[in-house]
């Protein structure tokens, strides 16, 4: 696992433009390489899976793998695990150890509906891609998709290498893992990668889902939870990992947060488990948002 010290990324800041190439540079050449074999095995393995845990960039990954795909002349279409999700209602099986639904739990998802689906989606059978309202909990028909011979459909969930859902496909499926990989160090401490997936969450949230830090920070652990039972354990599947991490997005993020994180920091009373990403961000120098590229997976995150 990568670290880069503060004190690099400090004096890094300082040709902010050399930076930003860099850092979307590295980002680049790992979806190209994977892209690239995937193209090489469409015929063989049609079907791509994209795994990974919250606020790990899936959705900018599958379009940019998309993108490349289709510039090379392949039919592409992109499936979202979402919409195999269950109304709360049918979700008898997806309940933790305290009788709470387990909203992180695979049990969620209509998993013989996905599984009978995606073997179709192999054989060339046609089938109706389903959508699922989640302010109304309930699923109706999408749009109907036969792969034809050279297409690929990209299906994008946190589950999507979890071979409850995907069953027995590893020799016609590429499967994709996506996170953060790389930590922060300063004076021989280091912000775990997770923490910088949860800033992403943290600005997300606030900007798309007006949650506050604190409603997100009580989330996450509940995210954490499901990520160690049911997404970590899968990883070892993957064709293809991805570090998402974006060189110098923690430098956008510092004034971004800094403010809401002041506030939390006296209203929270767990704020303690979080404290270190204040730490960390007071340490770094600041790059202004508008220098972030409009097609960088960082826009994902901060709007």
């Amino acid at each position: 696992m990568n670290c880069i010290d503060v004190s690099a990324l400090n004096a890094l800041s300082e040709r902010p433009e050399e930076l930003i190439r860099d850092g979307e540079s590295f980002y680049k050449e790992q979806i190209d390489k994977a892209a690239e074999k995937i193209y090489e095995q469409r015929v063989e393995r049609p079907v791509v899976l994209i795994s990974g845990p919250s606020g790990s960039g899936k959705t900018t990954t599958a379009a940019r793998i998309q993108h490349i795909l289709k510039e090379k002349g392949a039919a592409t279409h992109t499936i979202s695990m979402d919409n195999y999700y269950l109304p709360m209602k049918d979700n008898l099986e997806a309940m933790d150890e305290n009788g709470n639904i387990d909203f992180e739990s695979p049990m969620r998802l209509d998993i013989p509906f996905f599984r009978e689906q995606l073997e179709k989606l192999l054989s060339g059978e046609e089938i109706n891609v389903p959508l699922f309202d989640f302010a109304a909990q309930q699923r109706s028909e999408g749009m109907s998709l036969r792969r034809e011979k050279g297409d690929i459909v990209i299906v994008e969930g946190i589950h999507a290498l979890n071979p409850l859902l995907t069953g027995d496909t590893e020799d016609s499926t590429s499967c994709v893992y996506v996170s953060v990989r790389t930590r922060i160090c300063s004076g021989g401490e280091q912000l775990h990668p997770s923490k910088i997936r949860l800033m992403r969450r943290l600005m997300r949230d606030k900007l798309y889902r007006g949650r506050s830090l604190e409603e997100t920070f009580e989330f996450f652990r509940s995210v954490e939870r499901g990520e160690n039972l049911y997404i970590m354990p899968f990883k070892h599947r993957a064709d293809h990992e991805i570090d998402t991490f974006i060189m110098y997005e923690p430098l956008v993020y510092r004034d971004i947060l800094l403010p809401d994180l002041e506030r939390a920091a006296s209203a929270y009373s767990a704020y303690s488990d979080y404290a270190d990403i204040e730490k960390f961000l007071r340490e770094l120098a600041a790059i202004e948002k508008r220098l972030v590229p409009e097609d960088s997976l960082i826009r994902e995150f901060i709007g």
